[in-house]
């Protein structure tokens, strides 16, 4: 279901949420030092990100295959980000962490960390930079870390990183904003703000206003079973307390005693399932390149239809791999996504997808 499927399996050993503590809450001498430690190396990861600093070398043991491959996943996220940043004649002016630890475990000179990572990334266009807009993206870390020369080091670490792309590969184009978009109201069918509201306030550990990291316990987490993007558009759309109201029908329900059927869960079927019952339209199917040119029938191209509330299909090899629900656009009509593995919040929607991803723009009718 999604493109980092391989390293989803780290996310057995950590994904319980209710699991999460601060990480003030740690209750040994040691494991003080190391969270000290650990929120240290992340003030400085994120510092690093924005090129506020440039050597994250004494947080690693560089001759140590498995570190040095650490070290150079940030290396590569930072290259990526600035690159995508650069495409879209945007500057990061900021980046901000905060850590969720779950569980410590020290046993001699190792210990070995599970923990939550919430991120928020700012952005400004470098023609306008006394303006910003800051997204959120959440991660869950799986650490070793190892005490050597009286330093704990980061010795092997795996987490599910939204920014792993190939900075060589970014496809070029800039959405042009149409000069209304519609305001943000529910509709007789579709509760449009309730479903932003609903994607907003389960993003997750994505960085966002408030510290509550938490999926919508009603809901089983799918994160374990192949990623949870797709339960959670569903949810977005579907819940009828919180959510957008869309009536569960057909094949698209979720049984709250054991679960949701494939079409609430399964990329492909809910994709068919909300496009041929006539919940949704497709407005494209296209390359981001092609969604943001501007022709004769959409002036603003493709990408200016879409409306918060809407959702975004990614396809990647004929197959769909991810969805994510515009929540908003940014200053100059960006369209901003939530999603779920990894979380996002208000995040550009193709910040982490390369020019060989397709996208199918869905407008949910009201």
């Amino acid at each position: 279901m999604h493109k980092w499927i391989i390293i989803l399996l780290v996310s057995c050993l950590f994904m319980n949420m209710q699991q999460l503590k601060p990480a003030e809450a740690s209750s040994t001498p040691t494991e003080r030092e190391i969270t000290q430690h650990l929120e240290s190396l992340f003030s400085q990861r994120s510092k690093y990100l924005a090129a506020q600093n440039n050597n994250m070398d004494r947080y690693y043991d560089i001759k140590s295959p498995l570190s040095r491959h650490a070290h150079t996943m940030e290396v590569n996220r930072k290259t990526y980000l600035h690159a995508w940043a650069e495409h879209r004649n945007m500057k990061i002016t900021d980046v901000l962490s905060k850590i969720h630890i779950s569980k410590i475990r020290v046993r001699d000179n190792t210990a070995t960390v599970s923990l939550g990572h919430s991120q928020q990334i700012t952005y400004a266009y470098n023609d306008q930079l006394s303006s910003t807009h800051s997204f959120g993206l959440g991660t869950w870390h799986a650490v070793t870390l190892k005490k050597k020369n009286d330093q704990w080091i980061v010795w092997k670490e795996w987490y599910l990183d939204p920014l792993e792309e190939n900075p060589r590969l970014i496809a070029a184009g800039m959405p042009s904003p149409p000069p209304h978009r519609p305001v943000l109201k529910d509709g007789k069918n579709y509760k449009r703000k309730q479903a932003v509201a609903y994607a907003n306030k389960y993003a997750g550990i994505a960085w966002r206003a408030n510290d509550n990291v938490r999926y919508n316990a009603k809901y089983k987490n799918y994160n374990n079973l192949g990623g949870d993007c797709t339960n959670f558009a569903s949810q977005a759309l579907g819940d009828p307390a919180e959510g957008g109201g869309l009536p569960m029908k057909g094949a698209w329900r979720y049984h709250f005693s054991k679960g949701g059927t494939r079409t609430w869960v399964q990329t492909d079927a809910f994709k068919n399932f909300i496009l041929y019952s006539g919940y949704g339209k497709r407005i494209a199917t296209e390359s981001f390149s092609k969604l943001v040119e501007k022709t004769e029938t959409h002036p603003h191209g493709s990408i200016g239809e879409l409306a918060a509330g809407d959702l975004i299909a990614h396809v990647m090899h004929n197959d769909v791999d991810h969805f994510s629900i515009v929540t908003g656009f940014d200053q100059r009509g960006y369209p901003l996504v939530n999603s779920h593995t990894a979380d996002r919040f208000q995040a550009p929607f193709d910040l982490g997808w390369d020019n060989k991803t397709t996208y199918i723009l869905i407008h949910i009718r009201d």
